[in-house]
């Protein structure tokens, strides 16, 4: 699984539609309002890199009301779910 990290700069008095049309885009999991220098943070999962150009420049940037992206693709993938499932190995009682 590929994870891209999708910051969004997006027409301020749409946001929470802007949002909303983000999330209903296939490979696409989360979406945040966020503070800071971008309005929304989209966090897209594909399974190869060539999803990643039909989701992110063929659907997400294509949404009316988004500005600007700028994305960033995970090498690797840290979560406390990970860690534990990682922990818990071997550990039946």
């Amino acid at each position: 699984m590929i994870t891209a990290i999708v910051l969004i700069n997006t027409s301020v008095d749409r946001i929470p539609e802007i949002a909303e049309a983000i999330a209903a885009i296939e490979g696409v999991s989360e979406v945040y309002s966020v503070t800071g220098t971008y309005d929304l943070v989209a966090m897209v999962r594909v399974r190869n890199h060539e999803d990643l150009a039909e989701v992110i420049p063929g659907r997400l940037n294509k949404v009316p009301g988004v500005s600007n992206t700028e994305t960033h693709i995970a090498f690797r993938t840290y979560s406390q779910h990970d860690l534990e499932a990682a922990f818990s190995l071997g550990l039946d009682e």
